[in-house]
């Protein structure tokens, strides 16, 4: 089954940027949905941003739509750009995939998951 990596984490303090990456491997198909999540936690894993060649990209929080920027690279890569940190944004941030062809953002759709990469902004 695919597998998912994420890379970029760390600590940055406010106001500062991070760039994650996020790389599916063993998987044939051509095109798949990649999102960003994150979790903090005792909250629920909170959708970010998903992207798929069809809709291009989709942001799931008004709090961050003007801060974060989806992209993608090849066919496998997906990047999370983010601007204008705040000690709020810190969190654990996972990338996933699904077998469905369209974006949600719900945790429930996806399939396959990586680890997660941390996040830390500090005041």
């Amino acid at each position: 089954q695919p597998q998912v990596v994420e890379s970029g984490g760390g600590l940055v303090q406010s106001g500062g940027s991070l760039r994650l990456s996020c790389v599916v491997s063993g998987w044939e198909r051509e095109y798949f949905p990649m999102a960003w999540f994150r979790q903090v936690p005792g909250k629920e894993r909170e959708g970010i941003a998903c992207f798929t060649g069809s809709e291009g990209a989709s942001y799931y929080e008004v709090d961050v739509r003007e801060r974060f920027t989806i992209s993608k690279g090849n066919r496998t890569t997906v990047y999370l750009q983010m601007d204008s940190l705040r000690p709020e944004d810190t969190a654990l941030y996972y990338c996933a995939t699904t077998e469905r062809w369209t974006c949600s953002r719900a945790a429930m759709v996806y399939d396959y998951w990586g680890q997660g990469t941390q996040v830390t902004v500090s005041a």
